[in-house]
């Protein structure tokens, strides 16, 4: 295996890793950021507010996207295991 095959597999699984979390992320940040407008109008300054906002969010978002976010990993593992010979040359 050659040091470019590396690179390569290693781009390959931190763009998976960045593709997959994004959508997760994305929500997070946006509730995040609407429950910090509300507390700023409403002057309420408690913290752990965003914290059930956010699980929320966050299990809506893997409950819908779970299937896709599961297809990207497992297409990568598959796409990693049927060339596992050309990687062991």
């Amino acid at each position: 295996m050659t040091i470019e095959t590396v690179t390569d597999i290693t781009s390959h699984a931190l763009y998976i890793i960045i593709i997959t979390a994004a959508p997760m992320l994305i929500v997070s940040l946006v509730v995040g950021l609407i429950v910090s407008i509300f507390q700023t109008v409403t002057s309420i300054q408690e913290q752990t507010l965003t914290f059930v906002p956010k699980l929320i969010a966050i299990f809506t978002a893997i409950m819908l996207l779970g299937h896709w976010m599961l297809n990207n990993i497992v297409g990568y593992m598959q796409q990693l295991w049927g060339d596992f010979s050309v990687y062991i040359r």
